[in-house]
C-alpha cells in the first residue's frame, strides 16, 4: 500500500493534476524535498496519437560528510521517457472496414468470373477459346476466325449495323491472322520481308455482298484467308455468319498489292514475301460470280436523261481517318461515296451490294468531291424496286481516287428489340 502511494505521487494516473501530485507527496513526507520538481504529464511534439510521454526528473543531491555528492554523469540531466498509452475503447478496437470491404469485393468478382465460364461451357464451348475475340486460327492453320459483338455505337438509325462497321470487322479479322500467324513486322500489316524493303498492302479491289444486317447485341462470326492473286498481287476473302444462327451475313473478296512507302509506287511482289505468306494460301473464294468488268464511271451512262446525278463537294479528310501509312483508311471512303446518294434512297432501301475500285490514295490535305448516279426510273427511290447506282469519288483538281458501283434493295423490317431511343413524353 505504501509502494503504491510513493509510486502514484511519482506517476500520476490519466485523472491527475500535478498540484494534486504534489499535494499527495507533501502530506506523506511534510514537505517536499528540496530539489525535486515534478512537472507532471508532458506531450513531446510528433509523439504518436493516443500516447504521451511522462517526465521525470530528481535533482536532489545526498551528502557525505556534509559535502553534496553528484550523482550525475557530465553532461544534461537525466531524463526518462515512459511511452503511455491511452486506454483501449469500443472506437479503436474496430477492424479496417477499407481493407475487409476490398477483401471481400475481389473474391466475390474471382467467384462470379469462375461462375460465368462454368455457365458458358455447356452451352457455347466455342466461345471459351475465344472469349476476349483475340480470335484464332482454324481448318489447318489457313483460316483465321473471330467472333464480334456488335455494339450501340455500332449502329444506325434503322437499328442495325452500318456497313462502315461490317468492312472495319473485316480489317480488323485481315490484320489480327497475319499477327496470329507471326507474320507482323513493323508496318500496318507488312511481313518481316517487307518491312526490310519499305514495302505496305495498299488495296485494289473490294466486293462486299450483303445478305443481311446483324443488330445491336448480334454475335457475328468472321473467316478470313488468302490466296494468291496474280504475280505481284494477294487475294483475300471473308465469310461473315451470324454466330447463334450460322446463317451468312456477308461474303467478300479483295485484291492487295504492294507499294513502296517512301516512293508511294507500286511494287513487284519479292520472292522472300511470297515465301512468306505462299504456306498461308488458300484456294477456297467467298464469291464465285466476282465482278470482273470495268465500273463506268457517274454521268457516262447510255441512258441519257434518263439518269441523275448528284454531287457532294469539299470532303476533307481529318486526323483520325489516316491510318499508321499516312494516308486515308479505304473504311473511310465509303461513307464519302455514299454522302452524295440521294437521301430517299438511304431511308427507304439498304445497301445489297458494293465494288470499290481503288485508284489512288487520299492524303490529309486533299480536298474532294463525291459524285452518284442513279440509273433510270429508280432514281426516286421506290420503296419496292431495286437501285443500282454508279459512284465517283475524285480530287477536286480531277483525279479519280475511287470508282464504285453499288446496288440496294428495299429495306426489310427489323426486331425493336434493343431500341435505345428517346420517345417524346405522353401528354398529361
Amino acid at each position: 500500500m505504501a509502494g503504491s502511494v510513493a509510486a502514484s505521487a511519482f506517476f500520476p494516473g490519466p485523472g491527475a493534476s500535478p498540484a494534486a501530485s504534489a499535494k499527495t507527496s507533501k502530506d506523506m513526507a511534510g514537505e517536499l524535498p528540496e530539489n525535486l520538481s515534478v512537472r507532471g504529464i508532458v506531450a513531446k511534439p510528433g509523439a504518436p496519437s493516443g500516447k504521451m510521454q511522462v517526465k521525470v526528473q530528481a535533482q536532489a543531491l545526498p551528502k557525505v560528510n556534509g559535502t553534496k555528492v553528484n550523482l550525475k554523469n557530465a553532461g544534461s540531466d537525466t531524463e526518462e521517457a515512459i511511452p503511455y498509452s491511452a486506454p483501449k475503447t469500443f472506437y479503436n478496437q474496430l477492424p479496417d472496414w477499407s481493407m475487409l470491404l476490398a477483401a471481400v469485393t475481389t473474391i466475390f468478382l474471382a467467384a462470379e468470373k469462375q461462375w460465368t465460364l462454368l455457365d458458358w461451357k455447356p452451352k457455347k464451348p466455342d466461345m471459351l477459346v475465344d472469349t476476349f475475340g483475340f480470335g484464332r486460327i482454324i481448318q489447318d492453320g489457313l483460316v483465321f476466325r473471330q467472333n464480334f459483338l456488335i455494339r450501340s455505337y455500332e449502329i444506325g438509325a434503322d437499328r442495325t449495323a452500318s456497313i462502315e462497321t461490317l468492312m472495319n470487322h473485316l480489317q480488323e479479322t485481315a490484320l489480327n491472322h497475319v499477327k496470329t500467324a507471326g507474320l507482323l513486322g513493323d508496318g500496318f500489316g507488312a511481313t518481316p520481308e517487307m518491312s526490310k524493303r519499305n514495302l505496305i498492302w495498299v488495296v485494289s479491289k473490294i466486293q462486299l455482298l450483303v445478305e443481311q444486317y446483324p443488330s445491336w447485341g448480334d454475335m457475328v462470326q468472321v473467316d478470313t484467308w488468302v490466296a494468291s492473286a496474280g504475280k505481284n498481287g494477294m487475294r483475300r476473302d471473308w465469310h461473315v455468319r451470324d454466330y447463334n444462327s450460322g446463317r451468312t451475313i456477308l461474303r467478300a473478296t479483295s485484291v492487295w498489292v504492294m507499294m513502296n512507302k517512301n516512293t508511294r509506287r507500286l511494287s513487284k511482289m519479292p520472292d522472300e514475301v511470297r515465301a512468306e505468306i505462299g504456306p498461308y494460301f488458300n484456294g477456297r473464294t467467298a464469291i464465285t460470280d466476282e465482278q470482273s468488268e470495268k465500273l463506268a464511271k457517274p454521268g457516262s451512262t447510255s441512258d441519257g436523261d434518263s439518269a441523275k446525278q448528284f454531287i457532294r463537294k469539299g470532303l476533307t479528310p481529318k486526323w483520325g481517318d489516316l491510318d499508321v501509312n499516312q494516308h486515308v483508311n479505304n473504311v473511310k471512303y465509303i461513307g464519302w461515296i455514299l454522302e452524295s446518294a440521294p437521301i430517299s434512297i438511304l431511308e427507304k432501301h439498304e445497301l445489297a451490294s458494293i465494288t470499290l475500285d481503288y485508284r489512288k490514295e487520299c492524303g490529309r490535305d486533299s480536298v474532294l468531291q463525291s459524285l452518284t448516279t442513279v440509273a433510270g426510273e429508280c432514281s426516286d427511290g421506290h420503296p419496292d424496286s431495286t437501285i443500282q447506282c454508279d459512284h465517283l469519288l475524285q480530287l477536286e483538281s480531277g483525279a479519280d481516287i475511287v470508282k464504285a458501283h453499288t446496288e440496294w434493295r428495299p429495306k426489310r423490317a427489323h426486331g425493336g428489340e434493343g431500341n435505345m431511343g428517346f420517345f417524346p413524353a405522353e401528354s398529361a
